[in-house]
């Protein structure tokens, strides 16, 4: 499974540093991505058994989607923006997969049933 574009549509008032709320949507999304399509941690005698990113799979930059970020111009004062690009990614893939498919993933990371 594989995700090839994700546009994303920031709106959180006005925007002091529009390069570092790029960077911080697209990071989000691309650790949102992994959790979603990779992440995964398994457990033995009640400690996780990955330890660090080298086993620990994410999204590296050969696998990473296009991801087109747009800034809703606004008078509003600067509201912050965070990590808000992490959750929506698993619900909007899970989503595009339904809608491509017709077949539900409800868990993380979303893996297709075998038939």
């Amino acid at each position: 499974m594989r995700v090839n574009r994700v546009v994303c549509i920031v709106d959180c008032g006005i925007v002091i540093n529009p390069e570092g709320l790029e960077g911080q949507a697209e990071s989000g999304i691309i650790w949102g991505l992994s959790a979603a399509l990779k992440g995964r941690i398994d457990f033995k005698q009640g400690a996780a058994v990955q330890q660090s990113y080298s086993d620990y799979d994410v999204i590296r930059i050969d696998d990473a989607p296009q991801i087109e970020t747009y800034i809703v111009n606004s008078d509003n004062p600067p509201g912050g923006f965070g990590e808000t690009a992490v959750p929506p990614i698993a619900p909007a893939v899970a989503n595009a997969i339904f809608a491509a498919t017709g077949q539900r993933l409800r868990e993380l990371p979303l893996r297709f049933e075998a038939s």
